[in-house]
């Protein structure tokens, strides 16, 4: 077996502004911090590899509080890092890099309690927020694994590298199942990108008060012309039915136009509402509202995502099932686990989104679960520039069914994504809409640090 142990993790952070806000959750906020991790692993007979793992700290999105200030949570997330940095290092175990993050995670959750009682957050750090902390560690295991290998990781999940069967991990229904039968042993060579239009974004430019003048695209009709865009995330309010019909109308008819001067009849859509709707019926009715008043708008929408809260067991009397009919309802932040998926397919959710700030690990055994269940799957980004565009990607092309990839960073902190450009200049720029994902063969996750 081609097991390896853990002989040192050291950590580090990156600081970026954004060029332009972002709002999530009725919250505009302009800046991130990467955790990056670096960790030397060692085969049986002596062999060394570091690998490398990044993601941005997502408080925002992982770790929404009304209780609690930016720096607060973003505190929490740090002093867990350096708790999970320990947890890591101290691992007595040798195994698969599934193998060892499955079983340190409940020493996860556990820190993360023991942190918020010695911080006394009014809140405790979530588990959501557990999973985003703990993903460039994953990472950086997955990455150092395949590196000692001489292999990209995608080349590590069949049974010469991790003999146990997936019922370890997901339970009875999986008996026999290997990882790597769920997963294309080569990445697609192109994937569509989807490009996120925030709700603070201008769409022309009469929305532009203030040029950024970066030389950058500054509103949606130049992003579609200059990168060729076929594919985009809509981002909208959830608590003001007609803004959010007006907002999608709006984005249509400047989509039209631009398309239209390319000669391009063919996009879509994907609608993304943040948890912000209080019910169901909400987004029954703003549906309805977009098919009877812009038909090809309609007909454009994809997907949607996580509509109304993320913690399920509040929402059993907003099931999803008639929304689904219509179109693909997807969960984001609600998906934690194979408890969680479980509980939104019993309340009608037809997909989920798959993201590399919830660990490698965790990412790959959902994407098993979500294909054997047949569920519509996508795979999203946290605003990941640089290594955790090239993590995040890595997923996308080598799950099967994944239609789209996204890459926010290009749009809100591009400066992060400078030193990897030129290494992976067909990943990071954007051709006719789409991206160049067939170069991700490298050795690990393919981000060479």
């Amino acid at each position: 077996m081609a097991s390896v142990c853990i002989r040192d993790v050291e950590i580090a952070y990156e600081e970026h502004r954004y060029r332009t806000p972002i709002k999530f959750g009725g919250v505009a906020f302009d800046r991130a911090t990467l955790l990056n991790v670096r960790m030397t692993c060692e085969t049986a007979t002596g062999k060394r590899a570091i690998g490398f793992g990044s993601m941005p700290l997502g408080n925002v999105w992982s770790f929404p509080s009304r209780q609690l200030s930016y720096d607060q949570t973003l505190g929490a997330m740090r002093a867990l890092a350096e708790r999970l940095g320990q947890i890591y290092a101290n691992c007595p175990d040798a195994g698969h890099p599934i193998e060892l993050t499955w079983t340190l995670e409940p020493s996860f959750f556990s820190a993360a309690d023991s942190v918020s009682r010695e911080l006394a957050l009014s809140e405790p750090i979530p588990r959501l927020c557990t999973l985003v902390t703990a993903s460039p560690f994953d990472a950086a295991l997955h990455d150092a694994f395949g590196k000692v290998h001489g292999l990209n990781c995608y080349h590590t999940y069949g049974p010469d590298f991790l003999p146990a069967d997936l019922s370890r991990f997901l339970g009875s229904e999986f008996v026999g199942e290997t990882l790597d039968r769920y997963l294309l042993p080569e990445p697609v060579p192109r994937l569509p990108l989807y490009h996120l239009v925030g709700a603070l974004d201008p769409l022309n430019v009469d929305d532009v008060s203030q040029p950024i003048g970066d030389g950058l695209p500054e509103t949606l009709a130049e992003w579609i012309e200059r990168d060729g865009l076929t594919h985009l995330k809509i981002k909208l309010n959830g608590d003001d039915l007609n803004w959010d019909v007006e907002r999608v109308k709006r984005v249509d008819r400047v989509a039209e136009t631009a398309q239209a001067r390319r000669g391009v009849s063919r996009w879509c859509y994907s609608l993304d509402f943040n948890e912000r709707c209080q019910n169901v019926a909400y987004l029954l009715e703003f549906l309805d509202r977009i098919r009877k008043t812009a038909p090809s708008a309609f007909d454009r929408i994809q997907y949607i995502e996580q509509p109304t809260a993320r913690d399920l067991t509040t929402q059993k009397d907003n099931p999803m099932h008639e929304a689904a009919r219509i179109k693909p309802v997807v969960i984001d932040e609600s998906l934690i686990d194979l408890e969680s998926l479980n509980l939104a397919r019993e309340l009608g959710y037809t997909g989920a989104a798959l993201k590399a700030c919830k660990g490698q690990t965790q990412s790959l055994l959902m994407a098993a679960a979500i294909q054997k269940y047949g569920m519509f799957r996508c795979v999203q980004d946290l605003t990941c520039p640089g290594a955790s565009l090239i993590h995040s990607a890595g997923l996308a092309a080598h799950i099967p069914g994944v239609a789209a990839i996204e890459a926010n960073a290009r749009q809100y902190m591009p400066q992060a994504n400078k030193p990897w450009e030129d290494r992976y200049p067909t990943l990071f720029r954007v051709v006719d809409g789409m991206v160049e994902t067939g170069v991700l063969t490298g050795p690990g996750l393919s981000a060479v640090d």
